[in-house]
């Protein structure tokens, strides 16, 4: 394992190969020699060293001259008008025969021309046959056309290439190869000669091309190093009349970095040529072509091979976009269908649970969950609901992200490490900006092998430069914790799908903001029937209770035992039925009756309804647990009526057991207090418990317990209207607690 000095100077090394300033060499390659030219009067103001060699004049002589001294009148200065401002890469404007003493039967040299960053850069390299280019090249590169066409095949568009560009070039060997979204390169073509190492199906790491090589091969589609043994021609002087390092990012003969040089030879290769796949400005991939020995490329070759480059770019950006408008059609059909069974239901869970695999085929995962505060609804296959409910946490703390992806959650997510053994990957949209409410999609980790073209290890010299790989032998390497990538698609689809929902959840708002409005003029109206009927039916009922009881002491002598027994019913329904209509009118009156808040002593309270129980409980052995309770701010009025209830009605369901225990207490918590009433009597079974407290609701027969049905419907609304909540909890023939919170209020008293 290196040392840690040794991984801090690899770094830096890595660094400083990162900030190569590639684009200003200083120099070129010496197949061709190079002229900077001043406009209007194409003056020459630099000029590579190399110039003697082909020229036969030393370049210093040759600043401040025009070019027409060396070119003659050949028209160059028309030629230039062909030139535009939007395409900087060297244009061919003629061949060009130069008249120089002593160099009467040198070979015409294609002069290439282009403009940049306010510079005329002119390059000469060696004609090649015009005659000749054009009858190999165009009917080659009419077959590819054709055939690409065809193709649907992503490889075996790029297999068509590689063959089209092994025919036109001789490349010992041609390799087609994609970046992924780190860089690096997947090779998913290749054809090569005898002798030649294969790569098809291997992987180039991103650490061999450094970004601004990437930023290069996008602006420049093609680079061509004819011998990796070449000696550099400097170009004179140094610095461009405004004092700036010449830019050659566009030049044919830039050139190219030694560290690059020494990577070929390790490789085993002297001549290369590389042709950029550009898709809407992105570097896509690469054609990359590879020699043995030197070999020469001439532009009519080059050009030949850009033009394929930029047709195969066209033809793949083509299959892409179809491609990625099929999977949109597809989303935003699922979303429709979502959505459609979202606002058709109650609620949004309810729609999201009842499509369950268009939910998940929708994010490509294998589990999903609306997320709620501390409540989930899961689909499929989720971590534990903790784990969900502290994700939420997190992802509401990561300043207001409203689409969170990782494709590696436990790189991403570290702060619940747990997470990684349920799932590799999530993408989460915020379904509320006030509230951790989340829609999560999750998925598997996909385990991969990944087939490297040599270890991708970077390593440094002695001079503590980077040095580049000496092995390209395959190796292999297992890469876990991932899931399959995020793409864009799906996270604008994502997005989408999160406006869509907030539109249906507001609609759902408005929606029950209007019901909510009409059902409290109901209750209103209703209340006001209820209070209105008890109201009447008091003093009727009390009439028929005091006249049977009247007749049967005026005239009991002359009834039958029968006809007694029928006044003794009559008195009792009336009796019954004036509690029933007591109650009601005190259960419309808790709607309609202000509160009054002050300090209420809960343990006073329950002492002194059990005084007022004591009758009751006469005869009946009561093992009575009162524990210290608080002091809140509430009606003590309607608390007194709402703990009267709930011990009454433990006397009430205890009285069969021959020792009853009834135990009252309280839990304070930091924002409500809990009181409870826990007996041990008949208890009840806990799937009609949502029915406890609804009115003339009952689980028991009245001929064993009476009651009118109406207690713990009071007792409910009592709390309710306190801002607090009732439940309970029970078990048949153990007994049952019935619980009630009130937050935690400050009461002024008045002055």
């Amino acid at each position: 394992m290196a040392s840690i000095e040794d991984q801090d100077m690899l770094a830096k090394a890595i660094a400083q190969c990162g900030d190569e300033p590639i684009h200003i060499p200083g120099s070129i390659q010496p197949h061709g020699f190079l002229l900077v030219l001043s406009e209007p009067k194409l003056t020459i103001t630099q000029a590579s060293e190399n110039v003697r060699e082909w020229l036969g004049v030393d370049a210093q002589m040759l600043l401040g001259q025009p070019l027409t001294e060396l070119i003659g009148d050949c028209g160059f200065a028309e030629g230039l008008a062909s030139l535009t401002d939007d395409d900087h890469n060297p244009f061919h404007l003629r061949d060009i025969n130069f008249n120089l003493p002593g160099r009467s039967n040198h070979p015409p040299l294609a002069l290439m021309a282009h403009r940049y960053h306010g510079k005329l850069i002119v390059e000469f390299e060696s004609a090649g046959s015009p005659g000749a280019a054009y009858d190999k090249l165009y009917p080659l590169m009419r077959t590819f056309v054709v055939q690409l066409q065809e193709a649907q095949d992503l490889q075996y568009i790029c297999q068509l290439a590689v063959d089209e560009v092994k025919r036109i070039t001789g490349f010992g060997r041609v390799k087609a190869y994609r970046f992924d979204a780190q860089g690096n390169g997947h090779v998913l073509a290749e054809q090569a000669d005898e002798g030649y190492p294969h790569y098809l199906g291997l992987c180039f790491p991103a650490s061999d091309i450094p970004p601004q090589a990437r930023q290069l091969y996008c602006n420049n589609l093609i680079r061509v190093i004819q011998d990796a043994n070449y000696k550099p021609s400097p170009v004179v002087p140094t610095l461009t009349p405004d004092g700036e390092p010449l830019d050659l990012s566009f030049a044919s003969l830039r050139s190219v970095s030694p560290v690059h040089l020494q990577y070929m030879r390790n490789m085993g290769t002297l001549a290369s040529m590389s042709i950029s796949i550009v898709i809407q400005g992105r570097l896509w991939g690469l054609i990359s072509c590879h020699d043995a020995g030197p070999r020469q490329v001439n532009y009519q070759t080059r050009t030949a091979c850009e033009l394929l480059g930029r047709i195969m770019s066209l033809q793949i950006e083509a299959k892409e976009a179809a491609t990625l408008a099929q999977r949109k059609l597809e989303l935003r059909r699922q979303i429709v269908e979502m959505l459609s069974s979202m606002a058709d239901r109650d609620s949004v869970i309810e729609g999201f649970k009842c499509l369950p695999k268009v939910v998940l085929d929708f994010a490509g995962a294998v589990g999903s969950a609306i997320v709620s505060g501390e409540h989930s609804e899961p689909v499929g296959e989720t971590p534990p609901a903790a784990l969900l409910v502290r994700l939420t946490h997190w992802l509401s703390q990561q300043h207001d992200q409203l689409v969170f992806s990782t494709d590696c959650v436990s790189r991403d997510v570290p702060a619940i490490p747990e997470l990684a053994e349920h799932c590799a990957g999530l993408l989460a949209i915020s379904i509320s900006r006030l509230h951790p409410h989340y829609l999560i999609w999750f998925r598997r980790e996909q385990i991969k092998t990944v087939n490297w073209a040599g270890q991708p290890e970077k390593h440094i010299d002695s001079q503590g430069s980077l040095s580049p790989r000496h092995s390209f032998e395959s190796w292999q390497e297992t890469v876990r914790g991932y899931a399959s990538p995020w793409q864009q698609v799906e996270l604008e689809g994502a997005l989408e799908l999160r406006t869509a929902v907030l539109g249906i959840v507001l609609r759902k708002a408005e929606e029950m903001a209007q019901l909510a409005g009409e059902l409290r003029e109901s209750n209103k109206e209703l209340e006001s029937f209820s209070y209105s009927v008890s109201h009447d039916l008091r003093a009727p009922l009390r009439h028929i209770a005091g006249y049977a009881e009247l007749l049967g002491e005026l005239e009991g002598s002359k009834l039958s035992e029968r006809g007694l027994r029928f006044l003794d019913n009559i008195g009792d329904a009336a009796r019954f039925a004036g509690t029933l209509v007591d109650n009601l009118l005190s259960f419309s009156q808790m709607g309609r009756a202000a509160l009054r808040l002050s300090d209420v002593n809960l343990s006073a309270l329950v002492e002194s309804i059990r005084q007022e129980m004591a009758p009751d409980c006469d005869g009946r052995e009561i093992e009575w647990q009162v524990h210290p309770l608080p002091i809140v701010v509430a009606d003590a009025a309607f608390i007194h009526m709402a703990l009267r209830n709930l011990i009454s009605n433990a006397i009430k369901y205890s009285r069969k057991r021959e020792r009853a225990i009834i135990e009252i207490g309280a839990e304070e918590r930091a924002e409500e207090i809990i009181v409870y009433v826990r007996d041990n009597g008949v208890g009840f079974n806990m799937q009609y418990a949502n029915k406890l407290f609804g009115v003339f609701q009952r689980l028991h027969r009245m001929e064993e317990f009476e009651g009118t049905g109406i207690g713990l419907a009071s007792v409910r609304r009592i709390i309710e209207r306190h801002d607090g909540q009732v439940w309970a909890n029970g078990e048949v023939n153990q007994g049952a607690t019935f619980f009630f919170s009130l937050p935690r209020l400050t009461y002024a008293s008045p002055i």
